[in-house]
C-alpha cells in the first residue's frame, strides 16, 4: 500500500491530529514519511512519531532525545552526512542525507501517550510492508522496541513467537533478510541505563561489518 501523509484510516489518531494541529499550528501533525531513499540496504523501524519531535518537524527521530542518540550514531558509523538532525532553527536539516540506510515507524502518526492501540498497528502495517518489499536480498532491518519488532514480522507474515526480540538479537528470515534487534534509544532507556551509548553502538557495528562483508 502506498504511504500518504493525508491517511485517515485510524479515526482516534486521525481526530487527535486535528486537536494537536489546533494547539500546535506550526507543528507537522499528519502521518509522517519515512526518510531516506527508497531503495537501500538498511532500514531502521521505530515505534511512532514523538509529540515533539517527528509530530513537529515531519521526519522520523528529528527533534527528540531518541533522535539524538539515533543520528549520532548513524554519522558514527557513516549512514548519515551529519550527526545534528535540527538546524539552528531547531527544524529538520534539510542539509542531512542518509547513506544506504532509510528510517521509519511501525506507527505512522502520534498515538495519544506514545502508545497505538493494536487495530492501528495492524493498519499502518501495509505501509511497512510495502517498504520492506522494496528491499534488496540479504538488506538489513532494524527494530528499535518490541512493537517494531512483531511489526516487521507481521509485515513478512511470520509469527512473533518464532523469532524473539532481544537487545542485539540477530535473525535471518525466510526471505533473507538479515533481521537484527535493539531496544528503543528513548530518554526512558537511556536515563534508566537499559540501553547504553556503547551497547546501541555495538548493534551498528554488526550491521556495519555485515553489510561491508556483504557488499551491499
Amino acid at each position: 500500500m502506498k504511504f500518504s501523509s493525508k491517511c485517515r484510516l485510524c479515526p482516534r489518531l486521525a481526530t487527535f491530529l486535528d486537536e494537536v494541529k489546533v494547539d500546535h499550528p506550526n507543528y507537522f501533525a499528519k502521518p509522517v514519511p519515512s526518510f531516506g531513499d527508497a531503495v537501500t540496504s538498511f532500514l531502521i523501524v521505530g515505534l511512532a512519531p514523538g509529540m515533539h519531535g517527528a509530530n513537529r518537524t515531519g521526519r522520523p527521530f528529528t527533534g527528540d532525545y531518541a533522535g539524538e542518540l539515533l543520528y549520532s550514531t548513524l554519522y558514527k558509523f557513516g549512514f548519515s552526512s551529519s550527526a545534528e538532525p535540527l538546524d539552528t532553527d531547531g527544524n529538520a536539516n534539510t542539509k542531512l542525507t542518509l547513506i544506504n540506510c532509510r528510517i521509519t515507524n511501525a506507527v505512522r502518526c502520534l498515538p495519544p501517550q506514545n502508545k497505538p492501540e493494536p487495530a492501528e498497528i495492524k493498519m499502518c502495517n501495509d505501509y511497512l510492508a510495502t517498504e520492506l518489499s522494496l528491499l534488496p536480498q540479504g538488506a538489513v532491518v532494524l527494530s528499535l522496541g518490541t512493537i517494531a519488532h512483531q511489526a516487521v514480522l507481521r509485515a513478512n507474515g511470520l509469527r512473533a513467537k518464532d523469532y524473539n526480540f532481544a537487545h542485539g538479537a540477530e535473525h535471518i528470515l525466510p526471505n533473507g533478510l538479515h533481521f537484527y534487534d535493539s531496544y528503543h534509544c528513548s530518554r526512558y532507556n537511556t536515563q534508566t541505563k537499559r540501553l547504553t551509548a556503547p551497547m546501541f553502538h555495538a548493534v551498528f557495528n554488526s550491521i556495519k561489518d555485515y553489510l561491508g562483508s556483504a557488499h551491499l
